[in-house]
């Protein structure tokens, strides 16, 4: 299981919309393997056939598809936009946090969903993910929940 490390982390990401958006966070976890490029696709029309569903707070969108659209590996990628982007969700847009997940059984999506929902639950984490400048504020701010 990866779960934001730094070769799945991106931060100051510059898209044009947030389609784009799920394409880069899905991209992070397709260079190292993780997905196949179905998985990438997948997520990208699971947003145009129902919306903005997986934006679950402010700031915060987890795009996901299904494990048989190509997950090889359970992980969690995340793309932190140099500006904000509207994903098209009444009261938690815009979102700046895109968390790629991809699980291979519905045991693993609740795995890595518990582990993304502690780290996000606090608004003080989500404020620093949100304002860090490189992955090693991240991993602090990762290696602080994990102590917590």
């Amino acid at each position: 299981m990866k779960f934001l490390e730094e070769n799945i982390v991106k931060v100051g990401v510059e898209v044009a919309d947030a389609e784009s958006a799920i394409e880069a966070a899905g991209n992070l976890l397709f260079t190292q393997g993780l997905v196949e490029r179905s998985y990438i696709e997948a997520m990208k029309n699971s947003f145009k056939e129902n919306g903005p569903y997986f934006v679950l707070a402010p700031q915060i969108a987890i795009p996901h598809a299904r494990p048989e659209d190509g997950v090889n590996e359970a992980s969690v990628s995340m793309v932190q936009l140099k500006n904000p982007i509207k994903f098209g969700h009444a009261s938690n847009d815009p979102v700046r946090l895109v968390f790629g997940l991809g699980a291979s059984s519905s045991d693993e999506h609740l795995t890595l969903l518990r582990e993304l929902t502690s780290l996000l639950n606090n608004q003080e984490n989500v404020e620093k993910l949100t304002n860090a400048k490189s992955y090693d504020e991240i991993k602090n701010i990762l290696e602080m929940e994990r102590l917590g």
